[in-house]
């Protein structure tokens, strides 16, 4: 994929305000803790996650993304009215039908001229719908996109704290229920356009490569358990290995395309699965990972928002700059992979 005319004409993140520490969810979990002599403290030393962040009980997705809809819109120049696309892009939805965008539309706001849809792709959903948005840009079918994610991890860990207490589990059998713990909730919105449209600097998205390694789809899967609550098993280990062999592959078709190097990145961004997911990662890509910026020891894997709402927050905090070249580095269950490339 390659783009001469689209660029990220803004991007905001919004995170909920109550917070749980990993300390917090270790208390949670004592009586399982003390039955089976587990060291409190082992949640944050393995995942090098402080905490995360939950909405209000009952809160739905499309709220989550309304509200980064809003707020990306709200720093754009480019009016609501203008919009020709709107993707809602996260893991979790309202219901089967209709789309989630349905809701989160009507939220915002938008027009009704606005083509509106969802995207799934686990953690990838919100990268897979920029390229989609910038692929109807750069053919001219429409001149703005505005793509959100609202994730709510909360009634996912619900469950996972009742399973880990309530069912008999030997240490074997917690494991696949360990990736939980590090999830969390939030959205983020950015709005894309044809660079004819920006004013002053423009972010420009130059291109990308993906990858889907299909036959590792049994080693992260997730469904809904009830009325309220969701279900999810991985096999941590094996997620890793894989993963990191998959974004070897997608890092040599990488630079291929874009005909970027190591040296030529500023700054490269991470999904934010943990401390060694990223260690993992950058030893096996050969990465400085003094270019990394993190997100995920304050607010946890928020999945498909925590690529994009990282970038947001390294805008926010100089770490990403104006002629910065940086590298999103994506990867999702499935095993999916996909790496684009910004020249900010």
């Amino acid at each position: 994929m390659r783009f001469e005319n689209v660029c990220i004409e803004s991007i905001a993140t919004v995170f909920p305000e109550e917070a749980w520490s990993s300390a917090m969810i270790e208390e949670r979990l004592r009586p399982l803790y003390e039955r089976l002599r587990l060291p409190f403290g082992r949640l944050e030393l393995m995942t090098g996650i402080r905490e995360r962040r939950f909405w209000p009980e009952g809160t739905r997705p499309s709220e989550a993304s309304a509200v980064a809809g809003k707020a990306v819109l709200a720093r754009s120049t480019i009016p609501a009215s203008e919009i020709g696309l709107f993707v809602h892009s996260a893991v979790c939805r309202d219901m089967l039908e209709p789309a989630t965008a349905s809701f989160a539309h009507r939220l915002i706001g938008l027009p009704e001229t606005a083509q509106i849809f969802d995207v799934s792709n686990a953690c990838l959903g919100f990268l897979n719908s920029m390229t989609v948005a910038a692929a109807m840009i750069e053919s001219g079918q429409i001149r703005a996109a505005l793509v959100v994610s609202g994730e709510n991890g909360r009634p996912l860990v619900e469950q996972t704290l009742r399973s880990l207490v309530e069912l008999p589990l030997d240490r074997n059998a917690i494991k696949p229920y360990f990736a939980n713990l590090t999830i969390g909730s939030g959205a983020v919105g950015a709005v894309l356009c044809h660079r004819s449209l920006v004013t002053g600097r423009a972010h420009r998205l130059l291109g990308g490569v993906a990858r889907a390694a299909t036959r590792f789809n049994e080693l992260c899967q997730g469904d809904t358990h009830g009325a309220e609550a969701l279900l999810m098993q991985t096999d941590s280990e094996q997620l890793l290995l894989a993963g990191v062999q998959v974004a070897r592959e997608t890092w040599d078709d990488f630079t291929a395309c874009t005909g970027w190097s190591r040296d030529t990145l500023t700054r490269s961004i991470c999904h934010q699965v943990g401390s060694a997911h990223r260690k993992k990662l950058y030893e096996m890509l050969e990465l400085d990972l003094a270019r990394d910026y993190s997100s995920f020891e304050r607010f946890g894997n928020v999945g498909s928002v925590s690529l994009p709402s990282t970038l947001s927050l390294a805008v926010e905090a100089g770490a990403v700059r104006d002629g910065d070249k940086v590298a999103l580095l994506g990867i999702g269950s499935g095993i999916n992979c996909m790496m684009l490339a910004l020249e900010w």
